[in-house]
């Protein structure tokens, strides 16, 4: 069985693979879900299954690391999946540890996506029968707890994070209502009827405004993200902040796996409920958002982690975890693979490959990665002018070329204002993108359930799981101040 995939023509496909996931992770505006997408058709002029199964896998997992680079270095979120990149991994830049900050990075990257393999290989059938008892009720607070996340990327100002939250889904309703179809908030123009897009949004609102602040202060240097502490920015470096801090490593890993796990939450939700986890339980908490270590290693060992999962209800249901396990649901088919609870008893080789592919691909995300470091790093060699030039470029290119829309160019710089005269307001962004993003499952879900369920709130209550995600959502909320005030009292 590893013999078959350790062949030259199954290896070569697959690291070239994985090098157009770091090129197309790395570019503001191309996302995972469109790197599969593209490598797909290709995949099918291979000789045999497993070179193409291992190319889509590669993709998939390099491009999620990927899309951290342009985060830390200049607050561009390569993927949606990366967007709590930008929070301390782009502060750590910018004192001069985008080395170190990225080397923790693809190191935890790694370790994630073993850790949500090994889960996938160990319990994926009882992790698939769970997610199946999740109807419109628990997506709802689901996507709540999710939203709860918002107060913990605001920098400690809750308030200010709820509120650009609340933006964030105002923005969602914008399009055909999800129930009758009407147009809402369009304003005649055909151009918003499918909705405000979620990549030049957020291409606007870090990268955009991130030029903006950049003339309005006359690129002062103390704004550069750098690599200016060498001593601190080596492997080594990187591998003791990890040991110190293993135990999140482990826990924002597992935390990924079971949210990918669960049929449509995806990388983006599991990143930011692992940095929130992890935040809510540091004895740093209130340092997150200013480079703290942990701030790295909880979001991107979990994304990883998150596509690992989202393959345990596409294997063994045949229901996608994500957009991305969507692709390949329907690559599985036209290689005649047919998921679901047969696959283990009918074709078991098949199964097993696949494991060992997305187990390998971890270990070869190290050189890959490290190859697509080296090569991003030549960016700190040019003026901070010449690379916010180049930021605005890469900005419009990805923003025109998700729906080759010449409005969502438009979009782009209408929000790159909108987040300059935010962020001068101290009002954070990442939650504005996480109600963006978490906006429609929201409502989805909440009028669906109320439909079902002809207009009763009750079972949003009382059934097991929502009542497990509200205690988890009050937690949240109370678990900070009950802290500081037992906390004193431990410091004595």
């Amino acid at each position: 069985m590893l013999s078959d995939i350790l062949q030259i023509h199954v290896l070569f496909p697959w690291l070239l693979a994985m090098l157009f996931g770091i090129f197309v992770g790395a570019t503001p505006g191309l996302t995972a879900t469109m790197a599969v997408a593209l490598i797909v058709p290709v995949s099918f002029y291979m000789p045999d299954p497993n070179t193409g199964l291992a190319m889509i896998i590669g993709v998939s997992f390099t491009a999620i690391f990927a899309g951290d680079i342009p985060a830390t270095y200049l607050r561009i979120p390569g993927t949606p999946a990366s967007a709590a990149a930008t929070l301390d991994g782009h502060q750590l830049a910018r004192q001069g540890k985008a080395g170190l900050s990225l080397r923790i990075d693809l190191i935890c990257s790694c370790i994630g996506g073993i850790i949500g393999v090994a889960l996938l290989m160990l319990i994926a059938p009882q992790l698939a029968r769970f997610a199946l008892r999740f109807s419109n009720y628990e997506y709802f607070w689901l996507a709540m707890f999710g939203l709860s996340m918002s107060a913990v990327v605001s920098s400690g100002n809750t308030r200010r994070g709820l509120l650009a939250a609340a933006i964030g889904m105002l923005m969602a309703t914008v399009g055909l209502d999800i129930v009758s179809g009407a147009q809402r908030f369009t304003f005649g123009s055909h151009n918003l009827m499918g909705g405000l897009g979620v990549i030049p949004v957020m291409i606007g609102l870090f990268g955009v405004s991130e030029v903006i602040r950049s003339v309005m202060t006359g690129f002062n240097k103390d704004t550069q993200a750098t690599d200016s502490s060498k001593g601190e920015n080596t492997s080594l470096a990187a591998i003791i902040a990890i040991w110190k801090h293993k135990l999140t490593v482990l826990k924002a890993a597992i935390a990924g796996t079971l949210i990918g796990a669960l049929p449509g939450a995806g990388a983006d939700i599991a990143a930011w409920a692992a940095y929130g986890m992890e935040q809510r339980t540091s004895k740093k908490g209130e340092k997150f958002g200013t480079g703290e270590i942990a701030g790295v290693i909880a979001p991107t060992s979990a994304n990883n982690a998150a596509v690992s999962g989202a393959w345990i209800p596409a294997l063994v249901f045949g229901i996608p975890g994500d957009a991305v396990t969507a692709i390949v649901l329907g690559a599985l088919m036209m290689y005649e693979i047919k998921p679901g609870p047969l696959i283990f008893q009918q074709n078991p080789e098949q199964v097993h490959s696949i494991f060992l592919l997305a187990l390998f691909t971890q270990l070869l995300l190290l050189p890959c990665g490290y190859l697509g470091l080296k090569s991003f790093g030549y960016l700190l060699r040019l003026p901070r002018s010449m690379i916010m030039v180049a930021v605005l470029v890469f900005s419009v290119v990805g923003s025109y070329s998700l729906r080759n829309s010449v409005f969502d160019v438009y979009v782009m710089a209408v929000f790159g204002l909108v987040g300059y005269f935010l962020e001068a307001k101290r009002v954070p962004l990442a939650p504005l993108i996480l109600g963006l993003i978490l906006g429609p499952m929201v409502e989805e879900n909440v009028r669906t359930g109320l439909i079902k369920s002809e207009g009763s709130i009750l079972p949003f209550l009382n059934r097991p799981i929502c009542t497990v995600l509200l205690l988890l959502l009050l937690l949240a909320f109370l678990g900070p101040s009950l802290y500081r005030k037992m906390r004193p009292k431990d410091s004595k």
